[in-house]
């Protein structure tokens, strides 16, 4: 990408979200987009394709809290396509709301791995020769481009962590040419940019501005008879289907990254990562709040009055027993320890038993006479004296 597209392209229009949106915002916008114009979604559509890249491309830069602030500052710096001197006049530094050694040094590394874009280096890479300081000599080793894809697990999987095969689709080396562009493998060198696949032109003050070229693509060679399947570019889309270990204790629309997974890199550069969303399907007896299982236990009216021992089921192994203190009231949540979900530590949270007392339906005679002699045994005991003597107190 040059420095002009880095600094015209509006990546808060291309994923429709205001300038001051929130990460969660940005995050919400790009995951609905993402689903809407994914590949396997749009099989042969290269229209989706090519919007799912631009989706792509805008997350990678404001998905992440550095490259996103060098984005804003870059913009603000080169808004209207040119430099724009601080208040010292033409050519000086003036005044910015940016440190001038993360400008021209090397650049704080992306940790979210922005492959897409390319700007692993931050702005020193991006502006390459600003101040005549960078790379006139070579063309620089590309990042391979991030993936990103979805998987949907059972309730067990999750909870426990499972190894699932993910089939992807993302630009790689072509495989007719070896990656060269040439049907002969025989590319020639650039003459515009003398192979480094960089060019330089004048900002104007003095400063200087280094773009890729764009004869070669930035490649910094020039097929001399184009393949046929990468039209001379050197990449084609390559589908590959791979095991991926999803780890144990993921919840629904957690954001798993696997370095280096991505597309591979070019001219020596690293591959780029790979992004799991994961869903996860709901399962009919048990529930999950954070790294604990949930699950409600019906009991009936002697277990819940009298007290006594209840077996539990749980997830995946054999059933525990709890002890019902006398009197354990509808709704009540007990705790059985180590029987939860498994935390990134490797231990286990706990599952979280509510009591849920069982009125019968049908009762049989000797029920029912039990149940009037408790009524008789009771008389005069209003279990609501309470609430009326508050209700009239407030």
């Amino acid at each position: 990408m040059s420095t002009k597209d880095f600094v015209e392209k509006d990546y808060y229009k291309v994923l429709g979200v205001p300038k001051d949106a929130t990460e969660a915002e940005i995050k919400k916008a790009y995951r609905k987009l993402a689903r809407e114009y994914h590949p396997d979604a749009n099989k042969g559509d290269a229209k989706a394709e090519d919007r799912f890249k631009e989706i792509s491309e805008a997350n990678d830069i404001l998905g992440d809290p550095k490259r996103r602030k060098e984005y804003d500052e870059a913009r603000a710096l080169f808004g209207n396509g040119g430099f724009r001197p601080g208040p010292g006049g033409p050519g000086s530094t003036g005044s910015f709301n940016f440190d001038l050694g993360d400008l021209f040094g090397g650049g704080a590394q992306g940790g979210g791995g922005g492959g897409a874009s390319g700007f692993g280096g931050g702005l020193g890479d991006v502006f390459g020769g600003l101040f005549g300081r960078g790379g006139t000599t070579r063309a620089q080793p590309r990042r391979g481009q991030d993936i990103e894809s979805e998987v949907t697990l059972s309730f067990t999987e999750a909870v426990e962590g499972a190894t699932v095969p993910l089939r992807m689709s993302s630009q790689a080396p072509c495989k007719a040419c070896s990656g060269t562009g040439d049907r002969d493998g025989t590319p020639r060198v650039c003459p515009t940019c003398v192979g480094t696949g960089q060019v330089s032109r004048g900002g104007g003050g003095g400063f200087s501005l280094t773009d890729p070229c764009v004869e070669c693509r930035g490649r910094g060679l020039i097929a001399q008879n184009p393949c046929e399947t990468c039209k001379g570019s050197g990449r084609a889309r390559s589908a590959r289907t791979m095991q991926v270990r999803i780890p144990a204790g993921v919840s629904d629309g957690q954001r798993i990254r696997l370095r280096g997974k991505g597309a591979p890199g070019e001219t020596g550069g690293p591959a780029g990562d790979l992004y799991v969303v994961v869903h996860v399907d709901p399962h009919p007896v048990f529930g999950r709040k954070d790294d604990n299982l949930t699950v409600t236990v019906p009991v009936t009216l002697p277990e819940a009055a009298l007290g006594g021992e209840i077996k539990v089921p749980t997830l995946g192994g054999p059933p525990v027993t709890l002890k019902l203190p006398p009197g354990t009231p509808n709704g009540r949540t007990m705790r059985a320890r180590g029987k939860g979900a498994v935390r990134k530590d490797g231990t286990r949270g706990d599952l979280l038993v509510t009591v849920e007392v069982t009125v019968p339906k049908d009762l049989s005679d000797p029920a029912r006479d039990a149940l009037e002699s408790y009524r008789e045994a009771t008389v005069g005991e209003d279990p609501r004296a309470e609430l009326f003597k508050a209700a009239k107190g407030a």
